[in-house]
């Protein structure tokens, strides 16, 4: 007895130390060769140390082989931060990280079932060829798929990131069209429908992959990835900054951080990065800067969109949605990407319970025939439902033009602002004076002797009239603030309005204008 259960222990340890080392030295070498971190590696960055708990560790091909350790995937539960988080992550030295049949519909399926059951976030590694042809293959596709089906189950209940690490072709590059936060290695990761090989077979099409699906197409391009990130070990440190700022769930509040600056600060110097003159543009990532706390700001997709700004950051420790026009691209008008991305991560703040801050200097929408073709209109919609649908707190702060349906989108009155304050300087009206100009008066300045004076005189009257004190009086803001006292009323509302609770109509799902 002794003598056998030593030799099945010692066999047990065999089985494990074989799939522990993955494809075997050769293949981790080339892995490190093309400046990619092993599976393992990658694991072991990403959790806090000595948390990892692997599940399906002794996993092996369908066909009952001993050639695809761990069938090529690793996966279980560790900590980040002290939380628990799940992992799913494709070892591309183990058949090019290839998804079989053992590792997805039983090692990840199990991982998506319980990070689920247990409502923590999940975080899938990507570094895949996609799926297993040899395995997949004939009429059994039929049976496939259901993976994004859970991954539709669990949107907006608990958090999914698709870390791009590497390749993630075919149906597969719909893991990361589902996921709340898609980072990307320069150089390495990708993601397409269609590999090179494949578009070349279908189309003729000669395309490398990261000409087709690398970072600079989908960070800057696309705008399926999020942030471009330079290695393997920058992309799990984002990975892990942007969940400091999420719930494990939707039932959750987000994590409360002490940073060390007082809520109650006045933030001086703005009038240093913002000028009175709203022709005159600044970059709104200084503000943003200035009023929320030290080193606290994270920017998603900031190489995508570039005339909105989004990102988490804390003021007083809580963890804060930013929504800001960007005056130094575009002026800080509003086209259909902008709009996309501004809604895009509206909807995830609110689902998470993050409170929202918009930074409004927005002179409206883009206008012309172009952007019509291109759906401005179904676009712009896109964020005018999710800034009316977010019951979380929301503070507005006209910072100086609100103009037209870009006051709307960037939660006006009418869109329950728990607060909404503007700075003196701030002009809101239907649309700039210059504009108004050109429509209504447009006759009796071509019919006067001096139509440069005339037209001046009138831009001036109108921009008396659309400052934000007469809004004040008829009570339609809240209040006009020194720019400086800008931060403590962020503080306030979030504070007061953590448990504001918001009853709409009953049913099954609004019909958002996808």
């Amino acid at each position: 007895m002794g003598d056998d259960y030593a030799t099945r222990v010692e066999d047990l340890r065999a089985r494990r130390k074989k799939n522990l080392a993955m494809g075997g030295a050769e293949k981790v070498a080339k892995q490190h060769e093309r400046g990619k971190l092993t599976v393992r590696e990658r694991i072991d960055l990403f959790f806090d140390p000595g948390t990892f708990v692997e599940l399906g560790l002794l996993a092996q091909n369908r066909d009952g082989s001993d050639t695809a350790p761990a069938d090529g995937v690793v996966t279980g539960h560790g900590d980040v931060d002290g939380r628990q988080v799940w992992v799913i992550a494709y070892d591309f030295t183990v058949m090019a990280g290839s998804m079989g049949a053992v590792g997805e519909q039983f090692k990840a399926a199990r991982v998506r079932e319980l990070a689920l059951r247990y409502r923590k976030p999940i975080v899938w590694l990507l570094d895949s060829a996609g799926a297993r042809i040899q395995e997949a293959s004939g009429s059994t596709f039929a049976g496939t798929g259901w993976l994004f089906a859970e991954q539709v189950y669990m949107s907006g209940v608990i958090p999914q990131v698709a870390a791009m690490l590497g390749p993630c072709a075919a149906g597969t590059a719909y893991i990361p069209g589902l996921a709340d936060f898609v980072p990307m290695v320069k150089g390495t990761s990708s993601m397409a429908l269609g590999g090179a090989r494949l578009v070349k077979a279908a189309t003729g099409e000669d395309v490398s992959d990261q000409d087709m699906g690398g970072s600079q197409v989908h960070c800057y391009e696309s705008g399926v990835g999020d942030n471009e990130v330079e290695s393997d070990a920058d992309c799990i440190a984002t990975v892990r900054r942007f969940l400091s700022y999420l719930p494990s769930s939707n039932t959750e509040a987000p994590p409360h951080t002490e940073t060390g600056d007082p809520a109650d600060r006045l933030v001086e110097g703005l009038d240093k990065i913002v000028p009175a003159n709203p022709r005159a543009a600044y970059d709104v990532r200084k503000v943003i800067k200035a009023i929320f706390d030290h080193e606290s700001w994270f920017e998603v997709k900031p190489t995508w969109a570039k005339n909105i700004v989004v990102g988490f950051a804390r003021v007083a420790g809580h963890a804060t949605g930013v929504v800001a026009n960007q005056p130094m691209q575009k002026g800080g008008a509003l086209d259909s990407d902008a709009a996309d991305k501004a809604a895009r991560f509206i909807r995830m703040c609110d689902a998470f319970n993050v409170p929202l801050v918009y930074l409004m200097d927005v002179p409206g929408f883009m206008v012309g025939s172009q952007v019509e073709k291109d759906g401005i209109i179904r676009h712009g919609a896109k964020m005018l439902y999710a800034t009316s649908e977010a019951t979380v707190p929301k503070v507005t702060i006209v910072m100086r033009k609100a103009y037209g349906a870009g006051y709307y989108v960037m939660c006006g009155k009418g869109y329950e602002p728990d607060t909404i304050v503007a700075w003196p300087f701030a002009e809101i009206s239907v649309m700039g004076p210059e504009g108004a100009v050109n429509i209504i008066f447009n006759k009796q300045v071509e019919s006067s002797d001096n139509p440069e004076a005339t037209r001046a005189q009138l831009i001036e009257t109108i921009r008396s009239q659309i400052n934000p004190y007469l809004a004040a009086g008829w009570a339609m803001i809240d209040d006009v603030i020194d720019p400086a006292e800008t931060r403590r009323v962020i503080v306030k509302t979030i504070e007061q309005s953590r448990d504001k609770k918001i009853d709409r109509p009953w049913r099954k799902h609004g019909n958002i204008p996808v």
